[in-house]
């Protein structure tokens, strides 16, 4: 007989897969409509669900809120365009960077991999130190360490430009491509808190002394949470700066860091698919905003949002989500595919 224990891990692996069905779905409708604008609005969506489903990796899991995730995208983006930039474009730009870095022009592929993995190294790092705080006090210093990239970017002018945006960066990023990037984070993110570290976790974020007590080195599964997280912010920083065409450090401050934590609060901290569900709803209101921002005619009246209006309502949206379903949508609930459907045979009662 197939235990109880059994048949939610098979329930489990078909999360993942119909949340990628569901991302599937959403681009295919987008691209149906044939509007530039909302295949611009589906590839930029996808970019953000690779950014906060890495968030999610580390906060969902460890409860632990960080502001720092954004600084891992703005180092992703930035290692991204000195391995992919023509060089003679640097040498305009970017007169102070390293020889082998200035002559540099990689393929974009390996470069959002490197992008990724030195995220990862400065997460691991970076890391090192700051997850021995908890509650508040990690929070804290993770929001300085974000502080703290942002003014040796925008100040390392030789290397970085500066508060100068760099342009010209090669955008290959279309539905498709982050499609496959978003897949990817879902994927990892949901192989990562299947496995014995990603429990381990999640127990000590319920109850660090009960998890400390049965012997669970809560530093060493924060810290590899920490490292995969930031790997994925930075593949997705790099993903962005290749959507846009330009970077610049305010660019990943505290608008991205805000709308980030506006989404997983929105979706749910408690689930990946609370993850996914919130960028999907806070992007078609922000699309949805935006548009009425621009107008709209209705008879011989036109009709249009105060300029800034759309942050204004999604904060107002996150405020009333916080106090009437403070646990997000999908309340740290799980899309995955009934019982009934993953096996047609009995359950013990083990």
């Amino acid at each position: 007989m197939i235990t109880q224990h059994r048949i939610r891990r098979r329930m489990a692996t078909t999360t993942p897969i119909l949340l990628a069905l569901l991302l599937l779905a959403f681009v295919a409708l987008t691209l149906a409509l044939g509007d530039r604008a909302a295949a611009r609005m589906a590839s930029e969506t996808l970019i953000r669900v690779t950014l906060v489903v890495g968030f999610w990796i580390f906060a969902g899991n460890s409860g632990v809120i960080s502001f720092g995730h954004a600084a891992f995208a703005c180092v992703g983006a930035y290692v991204s365009a000195w391995t992919t930039l023509n060089p003679a474009m640097k040498a305009t730009l970017l007169p102070g960077l390293p020889p082998a870095l200035a002559e540099a022009h990689w393929h974009v592929l390996p470069a959002a991999l490197t992008a990724g993995l030195v995220a990862a190294a400065l997460a691991l790092v970076t890391g090192a130190a700051i997850l021995r705080l908890s509650g508040i006090a990690a929070s804290i210093a993770t929001f300085a360490f974000l502080a703290m990239v942002n003014t040796i970017w925008a100040n390392w002018t030789p290397v970085t430009g500066g508060t100068s945006s760099v342009v010209g960066l090669a955008r290959y990023v279309t539905p498709w491509v982050a499609l496959g990037w978003a897949i990817a984070a879902i994927l990892a993110a949901s192989l990562y808190a299947a496995s014995a570290s990603g429990l381990a976790l999640r127990a000590t974020r319920e109850d660090e002394v009960a998890a400390s007590a049965s012997g669970i080195d809560q530093y060493r599964h924060r810290l590899l949470a920490y490292t995969l997280s930031a790997f994925f912010c930075g593949v997705g920083g790099a993903l962005a700066g290749h959507f846009i065409g330009v970077i610049n450090p305010d660019g990943f401050y505290l608008s991205l860091t805000f709308l980030m934590l506006a989404m997983l609060v929105v979706g749910g901290i408690g689930s990946l698919s609370g993850a996914v569900i919130g960028v999907l709803a806070v992007s078609l209101a922000v699309e949805a905003l935006v548009r009425l921002e621009k107008g709209f005619t209705l008879g011989t009246a036109t009709f249009a949002l105060p300029p800034g209006s759309q942050e204004i309502i999604i904060a107002v949206a996150m405020i009333l989500v916080l106090v009437f379903r403070p646990a997000g949508l999908m309340a740290g609930r799980e899309i995955m595919l009934p019982a009934r459907w993953v096996t047609g045979r009995g359950t013990s009662q083990n």
